[in-house]
């Protein structure tokens, strides 16, 4: 290489080493890059339609929740209960919900549950029939009110949304949805204060408790009764019999109040003070009646003598039916009798005027 050339090989290369450096940086890092449009099908496709258990009370309304990056989710507390209260609760902790949208929109992902929160057209609602006598909409009805009965959360970034993977989206949407859980009772637990889960399962009672909770916690309760202590009812849930260790747990409304402890030795241990608070905490609907709580709800017909089939004996004062007995003797199945000959009709009668006395 000639001398004159190595000053203008050195520079070349200082220009393109000068490039690089500033391509370098001027590109984000991969974490702060705006998601593509291949990572957003993904995550429209991933979750549209999905069904995932909901860890927080979703209040109906436009408003729903709002989710940040971070963890941070409001409305939360007493505002979230004020909301639940006065608008309804489209789902709570515990509930199975479909994601029926996801959308875009600035530095927010919006997730609608349930259909969302506003009114929307089915798609057989935009179709017009037209045929030889003129056009009729499909829907026969179309100015009839629709009442939305979903929500929606929205998770919102600080600048765009990133780049990030469909995993990802699952971990930031943990506050709200449990895509792990695989019952219902296993999300209303978790989404409950680390105090009350652990001591559910440890299968101890707290006072402040509800009674979904300490069913939950100890299992439906074998014994029931309902005192009245002054002016105030309760209602004490038995657990256990002698010789092992009794607990008697005392409802005041849905609260826990009490929690007595009889022991074997004799020693009794009462507890009257506020172990956990619920303020904020939306209760989860009760679960369904299985088919067996359905039929031992059912009141049970009183006993009674008659064979299956046999008509009860009427009382004294009560018109006996006219239904005739269709049995054989000798043999208790009924049969058929046959039916009573038709009488002839009486012959037509002329009237006539009788004839006076001595005629």
């Amino acid at each position: 290489m000639t001398a004159r050339r190595i000053p203008v090989f050195a520079a070349a290369s200082l220009f393109l080493v000068c490039l690089a450096v500033a391509d370098t940086k001027s590109a984000p890092p991969p974490s702060s890059r705006q998601m593509s449009s291949n990572t957003r099908f993904a995550v429209i496709r991933t979750f549209g339609a999905e069904r995932v258990y909901v860890r927080r009370p979703f209040p109906m309304g436009t408003k729903g929740l709002t989710l940040k990056a971070s963890g941070a989710v409001t409305p939360d507390g007493a505002e979230l209960w004020g909301l639940v209260s006065q608008h309804g609760a489209a789902a709570r902790p515990g509930d199975r919900v479909v994601i029926t949208n996801v959308e875009f929109k600035g530095n927010r992902i919006i997730f609608e549950i349930n259909g969302g929160p506003r009114k929307k057209k089915r798609w057989w609602q935009h179709i017009t029939i037209e045929g030889m006598g003129g056009s009729a909409p499909l829907d026969q009805n179309p100015g009839a009110p629709v009442n939305p009965r979903g929500s929606m959360v929205a998770l919102t970034f600080d600048g765009d949304v990133p780049e990030m993977t469909v995993e990802r989206v699952k971990e930031l949407l943990a506050p709200v949805f449990d895509f792990s859980a695989h019952s219902a009772a296993q999300a209303y637990t978790d989404s409950l204060p680390p105090k009350v889960r652990e001591a559910i399962k440890n299968h101890q009672v707290l006072v402040g408790m509800n009674r979904e909770m300490v069913q939950m916690a100890k299992g439906r309760p074998p014994r029931k009764i309902r005192e009245r202590e002054g002016i105030q009812d309760y209602e004490e849930w038995i657990y256990g019999d002698p010789p092992q260790d009794v607990e008697f747990i005392r409802f005041v409304g849905d609260e826990v109040v009490q929690v007595k402890l009889m022991k074997l030795t004799g020693e009794k241990i009462v507890r009257t003070d506020r172990e956990v608070s619920l303020e904020g905490i939306v209760p989860h609907r009760a679960p369904p009646q299985t088919a067996e709580d359905s039929a031992a709800s059912k009141p049970k017909a009183p006993p009674s003598l008659r064979r299956p089939g046999e008509e009860p004996i009427p009382s004294p004062g009560v018109p006996v039916s006219n239904k005739p007995d269709t049995r054989v003797p000798g043999n208790p199945d009924p049969q058929p009798n046959p039916a009573p000959p038709t009488p002839p009709p009486a012959p037509p009668q002329s009237w006539a005027p009788a004839a006076p006395a001595g005629s």
